[in-house]
């Protein structure tokens, strides 16, 4: 579902809602399909050469440069319109820095360490709402979103985010209620999807 913008600087060819991009396709259906195609293999490329960063917002952004430079001249930069999609209004565009602050500071001190599964998964959730919210960029906000959690959830929480564990759909779901103050979905959806990485490699053993 498309966003909700200012049709006056919305980034897109005049007279229409495709985007303004380096292969200058015009038909948002085809671009959608180069999209994906590009994206998905600078996802497998991360899997094997991760953006190094400190899990701040600088990090972030150049996670989101990196997935989407091919395609647009604003990857990676901070978008300066307001943004609402399914009814849910995005942090605004002036306050994005700030939030972002605030919000990558805890995220880079958290502590993990004797909270139960179920705690985890309620701090992890909380984040991952809270950067929702900030939907920083123009376009591309889910995936940079989940590709960053894998790596961060991996790195500094010992955890595999295996997102193939929840159902697309009741996780997008999840994530509306959360837009609404009611978290429980979604923290049901982190305390399914995190996993220690010890189980992970006992069940790819298994495999073999």
């Amino acid at each position: 579902m498309a966003y909700s913008i200012d049709a006056t600087t919305d980034c897109c060819y005049e007279g229409t809602t495709c985007l303004i991009n380096k292969l200058d396709i015009r038909d948002e259906r085809k671009l959608s399909e180069a999209e994906a195609a590009i994206v998905l293999g600078k996802l497998a490329m991360l899997k094997k050469y991760p953006v190094q960063g400190a899990f701040d917002f600088e990090h972030y952004k150049r996670m989101h440069n990196f997935l989407f430079c091919d395609l647009y001249d604003w990857a990676g930069q901070v978008r300066d319109i307001d943004l609402s999609k399914k009814g849910t209004a995005f942090v605004s565009a002036d306050e994005i820095v700030s939030c972002a602050k605030s919000c990558f500071d805890r995220l880079q001190s958290f502590n993990a360490e004797d909270l139960s599964q179920r705690e985890l998964a309620e701090e992890v959730a909380d984040f991952y709402h809270t950067i929702n919210m900030l939907h920083p960029f123009r376009e591309g906000n889910g995936r940079v979103q989940r590709a960053f959690f894998e790596y961060w959830a991996e790195t500094r929480l010992g955890c595999q985010l295996n997102l193939a564990s929840i159902d697309p759909d009741e996780f997008m779901i999840a994530t509306i209620y959360a837009a609404q103050g009611i978290m429980d979905q979604l923290v049901n959806c982190f305390e399914i999807m995190l996993q220690p990485l010890e189980m992970t490699m006992d069940i790819e053993m298994k495999m073999f």
